[in-house]
């Protein structure tokens, strides 16, 4: 067929989780509230962390970038589904959905850096305390946010950009919430061998050059903890790790299981993309800092702090 007289798509549709209207009711109020909380508690996280010095430690530093990528990640997403679930049209334009498999893409790859560097900040804290400062010093700290944004804008870059070589000729609907890049290539009229095979590619490369060192650092602190005479400090040690490394194998198990299988718009897809996409920027702020005594005691101050009056 002459190209020139193949239909080409301007928009895709949407399917999202439900037909039913009552359903689709109750979705919104659910996904409205958890949006709601996400937002809150990434921007509190943000906002306690840059108000109270002592929390200006690479711990922190690591977190309140954690924070605004959760916040960032949501609301890449949220909006668009909260929109869908009200509206009869469920359209998406062809670049809209190109820019959100992108930031989607960003977000997740940087989120993966970022999980694994502040793993490698907790071991150099728990196993070499004593030159931890050094180790950790800012330069290097702003070296490794700065990397795990880098990777995570390039892998963004080059696989939106060979999705953009694809040809869009119908059908255009896609059986998710939101547009992700397996789902969107099975749309393709054009061969997607190169872009699956570069899925693939990162897929792997990032994910065990990020999994690999980040399970490892956890290892190395469990074990030193192991060589702790206090049992309290052996209990902290290992309730953090567990609670930390439970929420790395979701995200990186949900994740690879999303990029890296035959896209078919199943129950368990859906679920999985709600859980990586709605959910961990909700827990995660919980999981990570919400629940600390450090966080704890600087939100008491930042609360308790009066404010000046100025003449």
């Amino acid at each position: 067929m002459e190209i020139g007289n193949i239909t080409t798509v301007t928009a895709f549709v949407l399917l999202g989780l439900s037909n039913n209207p009552q359903t689709q009711a109750i979705l919104f109020v659910l996904f409205l509230v958890i949006y709601l909380l996400t937002l809150m508690e990434n921007l509190l996280m943000l906002l306690v962390i840059r108000a109270d010095s002592h929390l200006h430690t690479p711990m922190y530093f690591f977190l309140s970038h954690l924070s605004f990528l959760d916040a960032f990640y949501s609301s890449i997403i949220v909006p668009k589904l909260l929109e869908n679930l009200l509206s009869k049209w469920k359209t998406i334009a062809l670049l809209q959905c190109f820019a959100q498999i992108s930031l989607v893409i960003v977000s997740g790859a940087t989120e993966a850096c970022l999980l694994s560097v502040m793993a490698y900040d907790r071991f150099q804290a728990v196993c070499h305390p004593l030159s931890y400062m050094v180790a950790m010093n800012r330069k290097v700290c702003i070296g490794l946010v700065g990397a795990s944004w880098a990777i995570g804008m390039a892998t963004g870059l080059v696989n939106t950009l060979l999705l953009a070589q694809q040809h869009f000729c119908g059908p255009n609907l896609i059986k998710s919430f939101v547009c992700e890049l397996p789902q969107v290539l099975l749309l393709a009229c054009s061969d997607p061998y190169i872009s699956n095979v570069t899925i693939l590619t990162t897929m792997v490369v990032l994910g065990f050059g990020t999994l690999v060192p980040l399970l490892g650092s956890y290892t190395r602190i469990i074990m030193a903890a192991l060589g702790i005479n206090s049992t309290s400090g052996r209990s902290k040690i290992f309730f953090t790790c567990s609670s930390h490394v439970l929420v790395v194998i979701i995200f990186y198990g949900s994740g690879m299981f999303r990029y890296m299988t035959t896209a078919s718009g199943s129950v368990l897809e859906q679920v999985l993309s709600v859980q990586y996409s709605v959910v961990t920027p909700l827990l995660n702020p919980l999981i990570y800092s919400l629940k600390n005594q450090e966080v704890k005691a600087a939100l008491k101050r930042v609360l308790a702090r009066k404010p000046r009056l100025t003449l």
